[in-house]
C-alpha cells in the first residue's frame, strides 16, 4: 500500500529504483572499520547499486552507522556470508563475473574492466586484502592504478572509485535510463521502499 507517501515521495522512490543496477555487486571480505562500511553502502546507494555481499571469517562483524552511512543502509540490500566459497559459489550461480581487488602481477587495471557485464568486485580487509581464497577462487583480479609512494587506498575511497567507473561505463551505455528489473522485480522493490 503506497498512498500514505505523497506523490513527489513515491515519484523520487520509484525513478531511485528503476536506476539500481542489479547486475553491479560489490563484496567486503573482512572489512574491520565500520565506518568503512557505511561510507561504502553511501557510496553504492549514491552510485545506484543495490546489494552489497558481505564475507565475514575472521573479522566480527561491522554495526553499521546511521550516521555516517547517511540512511543508506535502509536502502541497499545486505546479505552475509561466512565462507568466501559459499559467496562465490552464489554469485556464480547468479551469473556474475567476479572480480578480486588485489596487487599482483596478473591483475587487470581497472580501467580495462568492462564494469557493464554482470559483474561482482572483491574488495579486502584493510591491513590484509582480499585472502588467498578470495584473490584465488575469483575470475580475475584487478587493481586501481597508483602512481605514489604509497600503494594503498582507505578501503572506502577504493570503493568509490571503483562504483563511479562503473557508473560512468553503465552510463556512457545508457543502462540508467532503463530498469535492469523485471516489472514485478521493481513493484516489489518500490512497495518495499515505500514501506521504510
Amino acid at each position: 500500500m503506497r498512498s500514505f507517501k505523497t506523490e513527489r515521495r513515491e515519484k523520487k522512490i520509484t525513478s531511485v529504483a528503476a536506476a539500481r543496477q542489479k547486475y553491479l555487486r560489490i563484496v567486503l571480505e573482512n572489512i574491520h572499520d565500520p565506518h568503512n562500511v557505511s561510507a561504502i553502502f553511501r557510496t553504492c546507494d549514491a552510485a545506484g547499486i543495490p546489494k552489497v555481499s558481505l564475507i565475514y571469517t575472521k573479522e566480527k562483524f561491522p554495526k553499521i552507522g546511521k550516521k555516517s552511512s547517511a540512511s543508506a543502509y535502509k536502502w541497499i540490500e545486505k546479505e552475509k556470508f561466512s565462507t568466501v566459497k559459499d559467496c562465490y559459489d552464489k554469485l556464480h550461480d547468479e551469473g556474475f563475473l567476479i572480480y578480486a581487488s588485489s596487487i599482483s602481477d596478473d591483475a587487470k587495471n581497472l580501467y580495462e574492466i568492462d564494469l557493464t557485464k554482470k559483474v561482482a568486485i572483491v574488495l579486502g580487509n584493510e591491513h590484509r586484502g582480499v585472502s588467498g581464497d578470495a584473490a584465488d577462487l575469483a575470475d580475475e583480479k584487478f587493481l586501481i592504478p597508483m602512481f605514489g609512494m604509497v600503494q594503498s587506498l582507505n578501503v572506502s575511497v577504493a570503493a568509490a572509485i571503483i562504483a563511479y567507473e562503473g557508473l560512468r561505463q553503465r552510463k556512457e551505455m545508457g543502462m540508467y535510463e532503463s530498469s535492469e528489473y523485471s516489472e514485478t522485480e521493481l513493484e516489489k522493490i518500490i512497495d518495499d521502499w515505500c514501506k521504510k
